[in-house]
């Protein structure tokens, strides 16, 4: 039956009629359904390949574009394959053919999920590298399309990324030099870090043109670092860094080390600076051992230092610390999803449908995606054509979750669970947290214990203190209320109108403490410190330290279960420091929350480290070092 409809493709006179038979093979392989028009879409090859014909090889991109609009996401198994042949149709000696060929490839690259860039990728860089000059431009025009439409895709993939793009702004033909500038210029713009923003026309610059590279690495070194640094922006970094390193005039390396130093003292993640170690260290090296100055070769071996330290150890020795978490193949996912898809008959349509999704599926679980929107995205488009949407539906929360709870027994990110720890459990609930318009936060665990101590950690900005605060104030979704658990927020909120009350008084003007004897307040005093002579003492007058134990004995009167400390060690002398750990510590029967830049009082205080990771709170058992471990 459709025969007689390419043939109408085919013989049509001009575009116009050809595109309209494309449309009409696409409505009634729409009627056919997708399982029969595989078949319709296999047959274009042929076509596509007929050196000879130009309203053939026209006719068949077009027929793609059009089966692409009519069946959407669920033909993507069966389209996407098509890629290649239609990345090379883009140097086609005929313009209706390479128009044509644009509109196919929008058509069927605008179909799949930002969660399969991935699998787009290879086919991408195929093009890039291996095509005529019209394929090249035309494939990284698809590229600078993702930037938009997946840009955290694209940051994530940016190692990758960058060094293809870069080599093609090398290339002889102008017209891929200046494509290659946008495509690349794109791609840098997804980073994201606000220290770079200014820097990126420079970054893209000095790519093609090596004699700007000095003004940029100038530029640069000036360049106050305060965002964490994540894998993208050492990406983008990394060019500009390797060539510096290799410039003859010493004050050019002398701030590329600099660079080097700043950024990866910000540097949280040893994943994200470990594989850039081979690209650096040799040049650092380079340094150390002919520098010009003794001075020169100090920088080096402090950059060197840092660089080794963030990724993770000495690349090679005993002692590295290899990040490498545990990986699941698409051959895997497919095998547990024959399993589980018990709804889907067992042919080769269906193989190609669950193959195409498995891999996918694959992706995600390599991210550490496993946020039910992109599991559903990644799986119900393609499976309502072998099953109902009920059946798909409930088969894709089943997946999801299996992984779910796979990622929970095998990644290296969960070390240390709840269910581990001593002590009874206080509180375990799911919850998201905003503040303003930004997710902080999103449908994550917490579950504390008795007499446990958490360092709460992550870079700035990812809402620590936003999360103790909405916990004190009794606005986190799911947390016990204060009648179930007592929460105290321990801060320096000493007002004005309170700074000549004598501390007693200070105390006994807390509406949760007023009604106490004052027997146990003075106890309380007594037991952190507070003498007869300095219960009488105005509270303004008070230093930095009494003013935290006068906060931790007003929160132990409330009969505090969890104490919230942020920042605690601020304008704390050493003594009061080791006071403040020793206190802590004896307190079996309460639970510490605390957030601090002083490494060496987490690393005293703490028995788990609660951490920030992709909007979720992960937790691990022990200390700082033994987190960073």
């Amino acid at each position: 039956m459709s025969a007689p409809l390419i043939d109408a493709i085919v013989k049509a006179e001009n575009t116009e009629q050809r595109q309209a038979a494309a449309d009409a093979l696409a409505a009634f392989a729409k009627s056919e359904g997708l399982v029969k028009s595989v078949a319709i879409i296999e047959s274009l090859n042929p076509l596509l390949e007929n050196k000879k014909s130009v309203p053939h090889r026209e006719g068949a991109l077009l027929a793609l574009g059009s089966l692409a609009t009519v069946f959407g996401q669920a033909a993507e198994p069966f389209l996407i394959p098509q890629m290649p042949k239609v990345f090379e149709l883009y140097s086609d000696k005929m313009v209706p053919v390479r128009q044509a060929a644009e509109v196919a490839s929008k058509a069927i690259m605008g179909l799949p999920t930002r969660y399969a860039v991935r699998l787009l990728l290879p086919v991408i860089f195929h093009a890039i590298k291996e095509s005529k000059w019209q394929s090249k431009i035309g494939a990284m025009d698809i590229l600078s399309g993702l930037t938009f439409t997946a840009p955290q895709q694209i940051a994530a993939a940016l190692s990758d990324i960058v060094p293809v793009v870069s080599e093609a702004m090398w290339d002889s033909k102008p017209e891929v030099r200046t494509q290659a500038t946008k495509t690349t210029t794109d791609c840098f713009n997804v980073v994201g870090n606000p220290d770079l923003t200014s820097s990126i026309p420079y970054l893209v610059g000095c790519i093609n043109r090596p004699e700007e590279a000095a003004e940029c690495i100038h530029q640069l070194a000036a360049t106050t670092f305060v965002t964490t640094v994540e894998e993208p922006t050492l990406a983008i970094m990394c060019p500009l860094l390797v060539r510096g390193l290799a410039e003859r005039t010493p004050s050019i390396q002398r701030q590329t080390a600099v660079i080097i130093d700043n950024m990866c003292k910000l540097v949280e993640n040893p994943a994200h600076a470990q594989q850039f170690l081979p690209k650096l260290l040799p040049g650092l090296d380079r340094m150390i051992e002919i520098g010009a100055s003794p001075e020169l070769r100090g920088v080096a071996e402090r950059a060197r230092a840092t660089l080794v330290r963030v990724g993770g150890g000495e690349p090679g020795s005993k002692d590295q610390v290899v990040t490498i978490a545990y990986s699941v193949s698409s051959t895997q996912v497919l095998e547990v999803l024959k399993t589980k898809a018990t709804f889907v008959k067992e042919d080769s349509f269906s193989s190609a449908v669950l193959a195409y999704v498995s891999t996918l599926c694959a992706e995600l679980i390599a991210s550490r995606n496993f946020e039910k929107d992109a599991w559903v995205s990644s799986i119900s488009p393609y499976l309502t054509t072998l099953g109902s949407d009920a059946e798909v539906a409930a088969f894709a929360d089943e997946f999801n979750a299996y992984w779910v709870d796979y990622d929970a027994k095998n990644a290296l990110s969960n070390a240390a669970v709840a269910d581990v720890e001593e002590g009874e459990l206080l509180c375990d609930c799911e919850f998201s947290l905003a503040y303003g318009g930004m997710i902080l936060l999103n449908k994550t665990r917490l579950n504390l214990r008795r007499g446990q101590r958490y360092g709460l950690c992550g870079p700035n900005g990812v809402g620590k203190s936003t999360l103790m605060r909405a916990i004190a104030e009794g606005q986190l979704e799911g947390f016990p209320s204060p009648d179930e658990l007592r929460t105290v927020f321990v801060e320096h909120n000493l007002q004005a109108e309170d700074a000549d009350l004598p501390v007693l008084t200070f105390i006994f003007n807390d509406e949760k403490i007023k009604n106490l004897e004052k027997k146990a307040v003075v106890d309380m005093l007594e037991s952190v410190g507070f003498d007869k002579e300095k219960q009488e003492q105005a509270v303004g007058s008070l230093s930095g330290g009494w003013k935290m134990k006068l906060e931790l004995a007003r929160a132990m009167l409330m009969n505090a279960d969890i104490l919230l400390l942020d920042e605690p060690t601020n304008h704390l002398d050493v003594a009061n420091v080791a006071w403040l750990q020793n206190y802590l510590t004896s307190l079996t029967n309460v639970t510490s929350m605390i957030v601090s830049h002083d490494s060496g009082f987490l690393d005293a205080v703490c028995t788990g480290i609660i951490h920030y990771e992709t909007r979720k709170l992960k937790k691990y058992k022990g200390n700082l070092s033994k987190f960073v471990e």
